[in-house]
């Protein structure tokens, strides 16, 4: 039966008692970790946010209190006054081992039903199982630690751009509908029938009227919502660290951001790095890497040997060149003895998943040059190849002929699969870049023209600016990403500020100027009184977590995280609501 506290107030946390307390009087309140009854004695470990404590209940002490104590059970919630002394049997795997409780109070505050779920971080209990019972799984100590380093983060990211002269200011979630790249989460308006307001994807056009507003330097932590098919590590609502500041180029946000990331690897993993941060063009992490995020742990950069076989007997290869294609390949070096042939395949196996039609391989052993095209090569095509890719005995090499997107994707995401198998991936290593100079538009196959590859305010260039009419596709952007150990931690860009480079933008785009007034009519009008140069970024703060605590799935750093399918299964959300809500807000609902 549950009672209430009484008089009885907490007066220490469990993981914090040690030997120096040994003689206090102390008041704990928790829930039951587990109970051992010896008989005569029955041992408690009782959990709170800080960790265990190891209360005793004697039955030689007290007999009444001992047969109260005997009823606990597995999560029950409780209160214990006693007194701390030294453990004649020290516990060294937890922080509060040398000590225990001798309790000489209990209050049952709630009782517990069996969870369904064992509340200890190795449980193996599945995915839907933890979503559904969040409240239980979020008491484990691991997803405690999670969510008390979020917390810390955003602190020290309050407090760096508070002490750097930015403004905390909230943008609404109630906002107009633009295109940014992604579905808008639509809001029906109960007063505007018809109408519709979107949840935002990011607060980038509020920012940048912040900027116009003379607000100088901007930051926030703020919700964002994307209704789109959600792949691994995406959530429909995320959050981003968001910063724009006045009168910048790229040096400046660059410069300022070290600064920021400097301190939160020094202040939440006791790392130094390494300032400046290297950067490296879009097009050279390309060419070396096929990604524009790069993993830079490990080696196995990219090779082109296409002027080497574009007249080869091998069909695939010079075919593929010939038709204006690329063959490219990787030198997983000295790790060629790791790689079976079974395992060979499942390596291109995984390339396809990338658009690659196959996988050659050459591997070079004791016994000489296995590969089952080397019967097409000469010895001296043979030996341009190998050299190109710096071969030699134990070596791997593995290639793809495609066109360029295919051939550098493919490869690129291959070289951190191969890693990854080589366990060649360190939570304790940490690599960051700055990828610059990205290209301004890419080319929608599907649209048959141009689309802004980051947003349609990014500023080119100056030198490529007399490019944008002739030709688009080799503008560069003033646009920049941080990308740490092949994730992309943030990105952002320099803005436009000029009303006439924004119209020749949005000509490029393609859009007429009344298509242009109905999506952003309301941030040009604002343009019209002043804008200054200004730029910003954004960091995925949610990634930023994982990486601190060395998460590998994104559900392990949010308090209450979706489903694959953007669904709570905790809330069973989203659901039907009622005919009178739907009439309210001016909606019916036709599912076919």
């Amino acid at each position: 039966m549950s009672e209430s506290m009484g008089n009885l107030r907490r007066n220490m946390m469990c993981g914090n008692l040690r030997d120096v307390n040994a003689g206090q009087e102390v008041i704990l309140m928790g829930w039951v970790q587990r109970e051992r009854n010896l008989g005569s004695l029955l041992f408690v470990d009782l959990r709170d946010t800080t960790g265990i404590s190891q209360i005793v209940f004697d039955s030689t002490e007290d007999e009444a209190l001992f047969k109260k104590a005997v009823t606990l059970r597995s999560e029950y919630v409780i209160a214990v006054r006693g007194k701390v002394r030294i453990r004649s049997s020290i516990n060294k795997e937890i922080p509060t081992g040398d000590v225990e409780v001798l309790a000489e109070e209990l209050k049952i505050l709630d009782e517990a039903q069996t969870p369904p779920i064992y509340i200890k971080d190795d449980d193996n209990a599945s995915e839907t199982m933890r979503l559904k019972y969040r409240y239980l799984d979020l008491r484990k100590p691991h997803m405690q630690e999670n969510l008390k380093l979020r917390a810390k983060t955003a602190k020290i990211t309050r407090d760096f751009f508070y002490d750097n002269d930015f403004i905390e200011v909230e943008t609404p979630f109630l906002t107009k509908p633009t295109p940014e790249g992604a579905r808008d989460y639509l809001v029906p308006s109960r007063v505007s029938p018809g109408e519709f307001y979107a949840l935002p994807q990011s607060p980038q056009l509020m920012k940048q009227l912040l900027m116009v507003s003379g607000m100088d330097k901007y930051y926030q932590i703020v919700k964002c919502f994307r209704d789109e098919d959600l792949r691994a590590n995406r959530q429909p609502e995320f959050t981003q660290i968001d910063i724009e500041m006045s009168f910048v180029d790229v040096d400046d946000v660059i410069s300022i951001n070290e600064q920021f990331i400097y301190k939160l690897f020094k202040e939440l993993k006791n790392v130094e790095i390494d300032l400046p941060i290297r950067r490296m063009t879009y097009k050279e992490a390309m060419e070396r890497y096929g990604v524009d995020k790069p993993d830079l742990r490990f080696g196995f950069e990219l090779v082109d040997i296409s002027d080497l076989v574009i007249n080869c007997g091998f069909k695939v290869f010079s075919d593929t060149v010939q038709n204006k294609g690329v063959v490219k390949g990787i030198n997983v070096k000295g790790y060629g003895d790791k790689f079976t042939r079974k395992d060979i395949t499942s390596l291109e196996e995984y390339a396809k998943t990338y658009g690659a039609k196959g996988l050659v391989w050459i591997k070079l052993t004791k016994g000489g040059i296995t590969s089952p095209i080397a019967k097409f090569f000469g010895d001296e095509e043979l030996k341009n190849i190998l050299d190109r890719f710096n071969a030699e005995k134990g070596d791997l090499i593995l290639i793809v002929a495609d066109k360029l997107s295919v051939a550098c994707d493919s490869l690129g995401n291959l070289r951190n699969e191969v890693a990854r198998r080589l366990n060649l991936l360190s939570n304790d290593d940490f690599k960051l870049v700055w990828i610059i100079e990205f290209p301004l538009f890419e080319y929608d196959e599907e649209e048959k023209r141009y689309v802004a590859k980051h947003h349609p305010f990014t500023h080119p260039m100056d030198e490529d600016i007399d490019l944008l009419e002739t030709e688009p596709q080799n503008v560069r952007a003033k646009a920049y990403d941080i990308v740490i150990n092949g994730d992309e931690m943030g990105g952002g860009s320099i803005r436009i500020n000029n009303s006439k480079l924004q119209s020749r933008m949005f000509k490029a785009l393609g859009f007429t100027e009344e298509e242009a007034q109905e999506k952003f009519g309301f941030l040009l009008e604002a343009f019209k009184y002043g804008a200054p140069p200004h730029g910003g970024i954004a960091y995925g703060f949610d990634r930023l977590i994982m990486l601190f605590t060395n998460s590998s799935n994104i559900k392990d750093v949010i308090a209450f995280p979706k489903t694959q399918s953007a669904t709570c299964l905790m809330t069973d959300a989203p659901t039907n609501v009622s005919e009178k809500q739907l009439e309210e807000v001016h909606v019916k609902v036709d599912i076919k």
